[in-house]
């Protein structure tokens, strides 16, 4: 399990950095904070075809940490503060910043711009569809965008004039995606991310920060947010149950499945911890990284980087 973040409890300027950047949990269970302290790291992703590394967005740029530990910014001084990272099933990368979004198709050596269509360039979340590389989908601050063409052309899916915070495709159905926002609730949709649609009043008037699939259960999801704090459906969204009992707050930045154990969940708390559910959610257990904000969990295939 790796996840991206920072210890931010107790912390003042002037300080040295508390732990932050990369986390990654051993099977002993142990978390460890390898390589570089890093104050800025958003997400993470992994090409299908370089087994052993792995791709985080950080405030510096993409970077690269290889099987043997080592690190390389893949961008230039022109793209910062980015928040998304995302690989497609041919080894493409795509990337979304506060000003854009990039794509590669060589493993991070050379960058296409593809926010020439798009109004607002602010981009919180982006994804390349599994099944479809040609297929782009962009958060930004106004909806949902979609694009057919690896991003020559854009178009509105849906959730307009909303900031996109996350969005996700469920490993059960390809067609099916969803995305949350900031005070506009949950969108979803079930014909490949080419519209979307509100779903029920989960987390309208707060902000909602992520979501995670059980790939262990078709129907189950999760989401999470501040003050709703962790949210579970049973069946695929149409219905949310409140699973906070044990939690210390419900404020919530990231939550995320255990692929390989069902009905296991992590769960973020600001500012508190990492906790861990076997029962996806119904009871809660601290798990480490006390103090920290962690913004994105993901379980990298086995021979990912360590």
């Amino acid at each position: 399990m790796h996840a991206v973040g920072v210890t931010t409890r107790d912390w003042v300027v002037g300080k040295p950095l508390l732990p932050g950047g990369l986390f990654v949990k051993s099977d002993s269970g142990a978390w460890a904070n390898p390589g570089h302290r890093h104050p800025y790291m958003m997400g993470l992703a992994w090409r299908p075809n370089e087994p052993g590394s792995v791709y985080l967005a950080a405030g510096n740029g993409v970077i690269r940490i290889n099987p043997q530990g080592q690190w390389r910014i893949l961008t230039s001084y022109d793209v910062t503060e980015l928040r998304d990272i995302s690989a497609g099933s041919d080894g493409s990368l795509l990337f979304g910043h506060t000003a854009g979004l990039r794509l590669s198709r060589d493993g991070g050596q050379s960058w296409v711009e593809l926010s020439g269509g798009l109004h607002r360039k602010y981009m919180n979340a982006v994804r390349i569809d599994r099944t479809r590389p040609q297929r782009l989908l962009a958060g930004t601050e106004e909806g949902v965008f979609v694009s057919d063409n690896a991003g020559r052309d854009w178009k509105l899916a849906g959730a307009g004039g909303f900031q996109i915070m996350h969005i996700e495709q469920s490993p059960h159905d390809a067609g099916k995606w969803l995305a949350v926002t900031q005070l506009g609730g949950l969108f979803g949709s079930e014909n490949g991310g080419l519209s979307f649609e509100n779903v029920g009043n989960v987390g309208v008037q707060r902000n909602l920060y992520d979501i995670s699939f059980d790939a262990t259960k078709p129907g189950r999801v999760a989401i999470c947010g501040w003050g709703p704090g962790v949210q579970i459906s049973e069946d695929g969204g149409k219905t949310w149950t409140a699973r906070n009992i044990g939690l210390p707050t419900a404020d919530v930045w990231s939550v995320a499945f255990d692929p390989d154990h069902s009905g296991r969940l992590y769960a973020a708390v600001h500012e508190e911890a990492l906790f861990v559910s076997d029962d996806a959610g119904k009871t809660w257990r601290k798990d480490g990284l006390e103090g920290s904000i962690v913004y994105r969990m993901f379980f990298v295939p086995q021979g990912g980087a360590k």
